[in-house]
């Protein structure tokens, strides 16, 4: 297959399959982060400004310091946010002529994200892969085609998990810890075996529904209405979409003047038997 054909296939699966229409967004519940709760905390004033570190980055007249701290995880579980705190998400890249931008806006703010990648769009753009990594950014996979594991046999589903994971590892040319389903679409049965070869899963918070046909506005208005009803957690983007270039950085912006942080998250390496070994110990285990 030539270039210009897998890009245009990968294109077209991706604006049509996308994260268009999650089958498991129905039940939000089932696929949030944990954070503990609390009473709300007031958004930072301009006498709450906190003491800046070297190399952190304020928005002229906005107060407070938007980059937070880092949470360095090998586990879903120790994945726990403080209210006011957020962990910036992107799936489905990368992609040429928005991936960059979005790095550029991250960067002004001073922020970190992790970008979720579909393995054909890595395998495709591997220097934008690695441009990811070198900006200090965390890197997980996304499958290798963002298919729905949910429908598909628990062995095809581990090699697509799989091939997508060493697709990204090859062209970002750093490790990758961390995962989240297409669709949010997972099974019991492949959470285990994930964890049980120490991915960590990436659910979801606050959903964007960037992947909507709708303004940018629109994205922003939703993403802050679901953050003040919950008060923090992991935000669901994606570096795919024009509206959400355009809207990231009067989203920033907002964030930094109600007083969020964004927490960088690392992944921390335990004990990790191959994706193989880990299916092969779920094979005799009654489908989930």
């Amino acid at each position: 297959m030539t270039f210009v054909r897998l890009f245009a296939c990968a294109s077209l699966a991706l604006s049509v399959a996308g994260c268009g229409t999650p089958p498991s967004h129905d039940n939000p519940s089932a696929k949030t982060s944990f954070f503990p709760s609390a009473n709300p905390l007031k958004a930072a004033t301009i006498g709450d400004r906190i003491p800046m570190e070297p190399g952190a980055w304020v928005h002229p007249n906005r107060p407070g310091r938007l980059s937070g701290r880092t949470l360095t995880v090998s586990s879903i579980h120790q994945i726990k946010l403080e209210p006011k705190e957020v962990i910036l998400t992107f799936d489905d890249g990368p992609m040429p002529g928005k991936t960059e931008k979005v790095l550029a806006d991250l960067d002004q703010y001073g922020v970190k994200a992790t970008f979720l990648m579909v393995g054909q769009m890595a395998k495709t753009y591997p220097a934008l892969a690695r441009q990811v990594a070198a900006r200090g950014h965390s890197i997980g996979s996304h499958t290798w085609r963002h298919a729905d594991l949910r429908s598909m046999d628990y062995g095809l589903a581990v090699s697509e998990i799989l091939r997508g994971e060493n697709a990204v590892k090859a062209a970002s040319g750093v490790d990758v810890g961390f995962f989240r389903f297409p669709y949010l679409s997972d099974t019991s049965r492949l959470r285990a075996t994930l964890a049980q070869r120490g991915t960590v899963v990436l659910d979801v918070a606050i959903d964007s529904k960037d992947y909507f046909k709708t303004s940018s506005e629109g994205v922003i208005d939703r993403t802050m209405a679901a953050l003040h009803r919950r008060q923090g957690g992991i935000i669901l983007m994606h570096d795919i979409h024009k509206r959400t270039v355009n809207m990231l950085p009067e989203l920033l912006a907002r964030l930094q003047s109600e007083g969020y942080q964004v927490v960088t998250l690392r992944y921390k390496r335990s004990r990790m038997p191959t994706l193989e070994s880990a299916a092969i110990r779920n094979e005799n285990r009654r489908p989930l």
